[in-house]
């Protein structure tokens, strides 16, 4: 079977149960954004040379699959995806597990001052992801605030992880 579909080709793409919509509905670019930020944070774990790092920047990138999923489904399809993919949906444990680690490196590296971008090549990639990651959140909040049914665990999961990625930006200065 062929990824080529061609039913993109007049300008639309399929919400998650089939709805079709334009390629700039807010639903769409909001996806977008968490794709290219999921993008950034592979260029992260293939950089960075520590497994635990690695490891917790895997199990982000599936939940932000999981992320980006609710945010492709509909308001009227809301409920429907509740009920087939409740258990991986972005909770309260996901942004408590993002508050451990943030804890853990604000034990482990101190702030010691302001740096800018690129004193490494792995603190470039880090700071890249936290503004693409702070730019999802940004579009996640619009795509709320026009009127798309947007559950505050989704906006608190990105906001905690650009906290993490810039603590992990630090560490690798």
């Amino acid at each position: 079977m062929s990824i080529t579909t061609k039913t993109g080709d007049d300008g639309t793409t399929s919400l998650l149960f089939g709805k079709r919509v334009s390629k700039t509905h807010p639903r769409v670019i909001t996806c977008g954004c968490v794709d290219e930020f999921c993008s950034a944070l592979g260029l992260c774990r293939a950089s960075c040379k520590n497994k635990d790092t690695q490891e917790h920047l895997l199990r982000i990138q599936q939940q932000l699959v999981h992320l980006m999923s609710e945010l492709s489904t509909s308001n009227e399809n809301q409920s429907r995806f509740h009920d087939k993919h409740g258990r991986d949906v972005i909770s309260t444990e996901n942004i408590d597990y993002l508050n451990r680690l943030i804890k853990q490196k604000e034990n482990q590296t101190p702030f010691k001052g302001w740096t800018f971008s690129g004193e490494s090549l792995l603190n470039a990639y880090f700071d890249l992801a936290r503004t693409t990651c702070r730019r999802a959140e940004r579009d996640v909040v619009m795509l709320r605030e026009s009127g798309a049914v947007v559950r505050p665990e989704l906006i608190q999961y990105l906001n905690r992880l650009s906290d993490l990625l810039w603590l992990w930006s630090r560490e690798y200065v």
